[in-house]
């Protein structure tokens, strides 16, 4: 008699397994820490409607290859929503260069840009335990090296700015635990100021008017 309960009660754990794994919500497939690697097209230019007021055939804006990576957290909030934080680093090839024969971005002969840090959230909606669309947004610091002349002397400096972003984007599952995604992320920044990297103090603040879009692919791995 002993056996049979036995047998009985095993028969039924096994049974029940099934039905815990499937209580598993869509949100929290996509919980936890995750870390990923990104690489997309990159699009910088001023936030004027026209390249340069009395000039349109200047082209004020520069375009390349943006990469770098990201980490972050999400929580599930129910069935289907996620709330996140993360924080992201890249750098790009974008660059430009007139040899100081016409006036570019920041009127200058050259630039490049260098390192974007962003720190921002993201709220997500899971469609199925494998796809997940989001909303995200937040804070982003870019830095632009600079290379001109006044006709006698080479003018060398970095430009440190700052502003907020936005975006969307979507991710899918693969396998277990890792996942691909794809989003659009615009970032307006309007704040900036000259690093003289440590020789003298960094110069005042000042306003700019400057947009990049990016369009990023990224690949990653959730713990």
């Amino acid at each position: 008699m002993k056996k049979i309960v036995a047998i009985l009660a095993a028969g039924t754990a096994l049974a029940a397994t099934p039905a815990f794994a499937q209580d598993a919500t869509p949100a929290e497939a996509f919980s936890g820490f995750h870390a990923e690697a990104l690489v997309g097209y990159d699009h910088i230019r001023t936030g004027s409607s026209e390249d340069i007021d009395t000039t349109r055939d200047i082209k004020q804006s520069i375009d390349g290859v943006e990469y770098g990576g990201a980490v972050g957290y999400d929580i599930p909030l129910g069935t289907n929503l996620i709330v996140g934080a993360e924080a992201e680093i890249t750098d790009s090839s974008a660059s430009r260069d007139y040899n100081n024969s016409q006036p570019t971005v920041f009127n200058l002969g050259r630039v490049d840009a260098g390192r974007q840090y962003y720190f921002g959230g993201r709220l997500g909606y899971a469609m199925s335990p494998s796809t997940l669309v989001y909303v995200k947004g937040g804070y982003s610091n870019a830095r632009f090296n600079l290379q001109g002349t006044d006709g006698t002397t080479n003018l060398r400096q970095r430009l440190d700015t700052d502003g907020w972003r936005a975006g969307a984007g979507v991710e899918q599952k693969v396998g277990s635990n890792a996942f691909v995604k794809l989003e659009y992320k615009y970032t307006k920044l309007s704040d900036a100021e000259f690093d003289f990297n440590g020789n003298t103090p960094d110069s005042s603040r000042f306003s700019i008017d400057t947009d990049r879009h990016s369009v990023m692919a990224g690949v990653g791995v959730r713990f």
